[in-house]
Order: C-alpha cells, then structure tokens, then sequence
C-alpha cells in the first residue's frame, strides 16, 4: 500500500514538474519568484478545505458542505461586522464559532447517528447554502471592512510573501502532525481500511471519526474569514464548487477514494497541481476551460491508477459480497477516451487562440509601430452569455484593425471570485490594459486598484467598478436613457396605466440595479398609473427567466408586462408567455436582436432595447489600444475610434449612444 501511494506521488511530482517546464516555456513571468508565491496565495482558501478533508477521505467519508459553510461564515461575519456593529475579532470568532457548529452537526449525524456522509453533507450543503440565502435575500453583499482584515488577504510581508500564507502553513502543519504523528492518525488510516476491524480492535471509531468533521467545519469558518479578507466582499454564493475542487486536490494527491490510504504531502501536491495549472493557463492566455477538462483527466487517471493497486483488496470484498469488479481494462480504455477527448479540445482551443494573433493588422496603433505589441486583458461576466459573445466578436474586428493582442477571458457563469482571480493573473502576466465588464464593485475594485498601482490601464465595461479604481468607464449607454427608453415603452403599451413585473440578472448586479432605480424615478415623474409588481432574479439563466416568469404570471394575476434587463432572460420570459397562451401578457427588455427574432415576429416580444453589442466590443478595445499607447488620458472630450468615428468622453465615462428599439418593423436589419 505504501508503495502505491508513493507511485501516485511520483506520478503527480512529474506532472507538476511538466506542468512547471511547459508553462515556464508558454507564459510570461510564470517562472518569477513573485508569480510563485502569487500561486500559493490563491490556493490559501481552497488549500484549507482540502488539508481538512484529508483525514476525512482517509476515513473512507466524504464532505460535500465545506463550500457551503465557507459561505455561510463569510455571510455571518459580514453581517456581525457591518449590521450587527461586533468589533472585527468578534465577527471573526463568530465566523469560526458557525464553523464549527456546522462542522458539529455533520459531526453528529454521521458520527452518532450513521447516517451516511455522502446523504447527510449533500443535505447540509443545501441548508448552510439556504440560511446564507436568507440571510442576505440572496442580493446582499457584504463589503467595507477595514484595512485591517483585508491586509490579511491582500497584503504582502517584505513585498513578495502574502499574508495569509503563514495561516495555511500553520494549519497544514497541525494537520501533518495529527495524521502521521499522533495516535489519532494511526486511528484514522485504520477506520478507513477496515471500520470493523477497527471497533474490534478497541478504536472508538465515532469520536475519531466526529473530531474530523468537527475540524473541517472549523477550517471552513477559517477559510471564509480568508476569504473576505481577500476578495474584500461576503455573498451566499461564495465558496461555491470549492468542495468538489477540494476533493479533486485530495484524490489527485494519491488519497484512495476507498478509504484508508492518502497523505498530507499527497494533498499539497494535489492542490500545487490545480493551482499552477490555472495560472499557467491565464498567463499563457490559454482558455480557462481547458483547467477543469485538464484537471479532470488527471483526475480521472489518478482514480485509475488508484483503482488498480487497489485490486486486491476490492477482489476480496468482491468475492466476500459475489459481486464482479469493472475490469481494469475497461478503465483503462475510459481513461485513454477522456485524456484524448481532453487533447482535442486543448489543441482546438490553442489553435483558435493563436489563429487570432496570426490574421494581418491593418492599421497598427503607434505602441504597436514601434515595435511593442500592446496586450489587452478583456474580460466578460460569464463567457457562455450570447450578450457576452457578441461582444467579442467586435472585440476581435478592433483587435485585428488595431494590430493588438487581445486577451478574452472570464468565467464561464457570474462568479466575482474568478473574476478577481483572472485579473490577479494578468496583472503578473504584465498587460498593457484591462478591461472588466464587473459582477460584482466591491469584490474587484482592490485588486484593479492594485493593477494601477503596477502601471496598468484599466478600462470597465458594459458594468462599472469603483470610479477611482479605473481610469475609464466604456458605457453603452447612460443608465437614465435606459430607463426612459424601457419604461416609456412599457408605458405605450400598457396605454399609461397598470402593473409590469421585472425580470433582472442577478440582484447584486450594480449596473441592473442602477437601472431599476432609474426605472423607478421614470415611473414616479412621468408615468405615475404605471406600477411595479415585483422584481425578481434570473442570475442570468434563460431556464430560471422562464420559470420566474411563470411563477410571476400566478402570484400576480394583475400583471400585464414584463420587463426582462438580462440578455438570457428576454427570451426566458417570453417562451413563458408564449407556452401560457397569455396574449394579454407583453414582453419586452434588454437583449440581442437574434435571439429574440421569432419572439418578435410571432408578437410575443413587442419592444428589444439594446445597443450594438458588437460596437461595444470594437469600442472597448479601440479605447484600451488608446490607453495604452497614450492617445487616451485624463480630460480628454472625445476620441475616435475608427469606424464608429468621434465618440463623446464625458468625464471618465466614454459614451457609445443612445440605446436602440428593435422590433417588427425594423429587427430583421441587423445581425448581432
């Protein structure tokens, strides 16, 4: 067994070691002793988690709740701080106190009471997740803390080592001692291989098996006081598939999924191996996609290697319980599919992202003449988003006309966290410019701050950050003129008077919530008969506008318009509409002209207010290429960029125009 798990390591140092070789070869300042320790920082909070689920995994447990927990402590110690008026230890301490009395409940039910962990941490994920949602009506963010916790996560000891890195190295160090060094492991590693043999032997198993819940309950409190002190923010939603990640580190690190077998090193390797992989692949601006097929074919071969020396000992219990094992050809051959099918996408992904730096420039800009290539680091909200991918095809025609290297990544669903995590990366990746189209202010704000600091432009885009941490804001139009232009719309087709419900992205979104709030002035001034039923979220999901809209269409019956401002969610609510036969029901709203063409056409769909997505794109990156070449500075009135022409700088703010309305008559006519 030793022998096995020291063949899993070996296999995953020289993993690590090609992972270091190849992305030293791709990616510039990859190999920097800045970028390395860059790299131990953004694992800090995942890394507690996954020191903490070792000995869980060695006692053949599993823990589905840490993200979950890890969420609901950042929630409790934002609410302690901010609503609450608890001095900062004190929110700390009660953050950690929740913790461990989530830790303590698992604990129990498992321990105590035998229920299985993989039923008792998938339920408590789902009500840790739930109590932070009701904390925070699943809008609140929680952000403002002091210089004091967020030096914790974002501060450096003699300008290179990050601050949180002792507390992992801390923990990691109690934890070695406890598995390898202590009567305790020894218990452990023999619960996990043989639970029976273990109560024979005298071992009380449910108090070992209690104290190692009960301990990751508290890491997770840990972790999330790390946590806000990094991202500077606290939201239900974070932590969010960190539980899984956690496990993939521990598995990836030799820990058998059976039960009584896995190391602390193991897991450091494991976590190193994640870590590095993504920020090799966002410096050598590599699809971001392309972590998690990678990470799962690793994952899926260590799980092979793992089931095969495992062989004998699942052909005892095979023989004990008459059951047949799958053959270890056929995991073989699942495991060659999934790394080949991983191969193809990587390369296709690789071609198209250097197939872009290879078309002709034609109108290079004058950092670009003079021999410097300006690299421009555009990022979305979420990736899949059709708003998003129209954009980019803008972005593209600039970055060609331009002679730019463009940059486009981002996560692939609204995640601030990734967000800060990509711009992190580009900042020692030492681009020219970054523009952000944010999630959420308060969460990037700091970190674009700190990529000022480094002599970075910084552009926001379609969403704005806090004023002073960029230099420019590329705005597709003013929020006030899409309010008018939504309500007074709304307001021609319901003849003046009645209710319309809302149909948002997500509630913490700053630049939909300014709008609303401009929707509700445009109501109160000018149309004082119309009212607002409700306002209710769809993150942006095309499934979750449709189901809102039909819940939306029960509870309030009196609603005869819905106004959808997500992209998703115009032709979410409209299927709703449509599959309702409500004809006394109009939709209308934010979105694309494509998408929303047969919603128009068959009339479901009165009225589509947006703006040239594409143009949005094409002016972001001519403003970067601008910036970077210092055609773009403080005070300047205008600027042209190429064949948009003169657009108006108002302040910080560059304007693309008014909004458009689409429809019957006209929506045909374009293609975006």
């Amino acid at each position: 067994m030793r022998g096995a798990r020291r063949r899993t390591e070996s296999i995953l140092l020289a993993s690590l070691v090609v992972e270091v070789a190849v992305f030293g070869a791709l990616a510039p300042n990859f190999l920097t002793v800045r970028n390395a320790f860059e790299i131990a920082r953004l694992g800090v909070e995942l890394g507690l988690l996954a020191i903490a689920m070792t000995p869980i995994v060695v006692t053949g447990g599993i823990d589905l709740s840490v993200g979950a927990l890890l969420g609901l402590s950042a929630v409790v110690l934002g609410a302690a701080f901010r609503d609450w008026h608890l001095p900062l230890a004190a929110a700390a301490a009660l953050a950690l106190a929740v913790g461990a009395a989530g830790g303590a409940l698992n604990a129990l039910l498992i321990a105590r009471w035998q229920i299985p962990p993989l039923i008792v941490t998938l339920g408590s994920l789902s009500l840790f997740r739930g109590i932070a949602e009701g904390i925070t009506q699943a809008a609140e963010n929680y952000s403002g803390f002091p210089p004091a916790l967020l030096a914790l996560g974002q501060g450096y000891a003699w300008g290179v080592v990050p601050m949180q890195l002792p507390i992992f190295a801390a923990a990691f160090a109690a934890y070695a001692v406890l598995l390898h060094r202590s009567v305790v492991g020894r218990a452990l590693y023999a619960i996990g291989f043989v639970g029976a043999g273990a109560r024979y032997a005298g071992i009380r198993v449910e108090r070992r098996v209690g104290l190692v819940y009960l301990l990751s309950g508290v890491m997770a409190g840990l972790a999330a006081v790390v946590y806000v002190a990094h991202l500077g923010q606290a939201r239900s939603d974070a932590g969010t598939g960190y539980e899984l990640d956690a496990i993939t580190a521990v598995v990836l690190g030799g820990a058998s999924v059976f039960g009584g077998r896995g190391t602390m090193w193991g897991t450091l390797l494991g976590l190193t191996a994640i870590t590095v992989l993504q920020n090799g692949l966002h410096l050598a601006a590599f699809p971001a996609e392309l972590a998690g097929v990678l990470t799962g074919a690793l994952l899926v071969a260590t799980i092979a290697v793992d089931g095969w020396s495992s062989r004998p000992r699942r052909a005892r219990a095979a023989v004990i319980d008459e059951e047949v094992p799958v053959k270890n050809s056929q995991v073989a051959i699942l495991c060659a599919a999934i790394i080949a099918g991983a191969l193809i996408v990587a390369a296709t992904n690789v071609w198209l992202v250097r197939s872009i730096g290879r078309e002709p420039a034609r109108a290079p800009t004058p950092a670009a003449s003079a021999g410097h290539r300006p690299v421009i680091g555009m990022m979305p909200k979420a990736k899949g988003d059709p708003y998003f991918v129209s954009c980019r095809v803008g972005a593209e025609e600039a970055a060609r006309e331009l002679g730019v290297e463009l940059i486009w990544d981002g996560p692939s669903s609204l995640d601030a966290a990734k967000q800060n995590e990509i711009v992190e990366d580009w900042i020692t990746r030492k681009v020219d410019v970054i523009a952000v189209a944010v999630e959420n202010r308060a969460a990037i704000s700091t970190v674009l701050n700190k990529a000022r600091q480094r002599g970075i432009r910084v552009l926001t885009w379609d969403a704005d950050a806090e004023p002073d941490a960029r230099d420019f804001f590329v705005n597709q139009a003013t929020p006030q003129g899409i309010a008018v232009a939504l309500t007074d719309e709304a307001a021609r087709l319901l003849g003046g008077r009645g209710a319309f419900a809302i149909v948002t992205g997500a509630l913490s979104a700053a630049n939909q919530n300014e709008w609303i709030r401009f929707i509700r002035a445009r109501v109160a001034e000018a149309h004082p008969q119309l009212t607002i039923s409700t306002i209710r979220p769809s993150d942006d999901d095309r499934d979750k506008a449709f189901a809102e809209t039909q819940t939306i269409m029960k509870v309030h019956p009196d609603v005869r318009l819905v106004m959808a401002i997500s992209a998703p969610a115009v032709p979410g609510s409209a299927e709703a509409v449509r599959q309702a036969g409500r004809t006394d029901v109009n939709v209308i709203g934010l979105s694309l002209p494509n998408i929303n063409k047969p919603y128009v056409h068959s009339g479901v769909v009165q009225t589509v207010v947006l703006w040239n997505t594409r143009d949005l794109g094409y002016l972001t990156v001519y403003a970067g290429a601008l910036a970077a070449g210092g055609g773009l500075t403080a005070g300047a009135h205008s600027l042209q960029a190429g064949r948009l022409g003169a657009i108006d700088v108002r302040g910080s703010e560059i304007v693309l125009g008014p909004p458009l309305l689409f429809n019957k008559s006209n929506i045909d006519r374009f293609d975006f």
